[in-house]
């Protein structure tokens, strides 16, 4: 959907891409015909040949609140997922947590929640890089501080 290689620290994204076979909104509010309390998922990613909707919740704690973040992102957003379900006529909707620890660490759950995203099984690696460096930018601009 994107023409131009940039790297992922330069990139900017847009809040909606679209083409014949998928839609895909950032950081952007989903209106329901339902309130909902928590209706502004990270990516809300919808493939719209098969019908199935992903949740895509980031989120960079402590090593320690690794397991309890994954399990507060699924309860977050499931009710918004059920009504997607019932509002865009979907298949599934799905909430997939990509949570990975603030030094690093990843859960096991994490391999699942990129496959089922059909992305490439190592992409947690450019994860892992990006989280560590943005850890050693905080740490550096704290001890610069004066």
């Amino acid at each position: 959907m994107i023409d131009n290689r940039s790297p992922y620290y330069k990139y900017t994204p847009t809040n909606v891409l679209e083409n014949e076979n998928v839609k895909l909104y950032w950081n952007r509010s989903i209106l329901t015909d339902k309130t909902v309390p928590f209706n502004r998922p990270d990516i809300t990613f919808m493939d719209k040949k098969t019908k199935n909707t992903f949740l895509i919740a980031i989120a960079v704690p402590n090593t320690h609140n690794l397991a309890k973040t994954i399990t507060d992102k699924q309860n977050t957003y499931q009710e918004l997922a059920n009504e997607i379900c019932a509002m865009w006529k979907q298949k599934a909707a799905q909430v997939m947590p990509i949570v990975i620890s603030s030094t690093g660490v990843i859960p096991k759950s994490l391999s699942q929640s990129l496959t089922k995203l059909n992305l490439h099984p190592n992409t947690y690696i450019q994860l892992q890089k990006s989280v560590i460096l943005g850890t050693f930018s905080i740490v550096r601009n704290f001890l610069n501080y004066k």
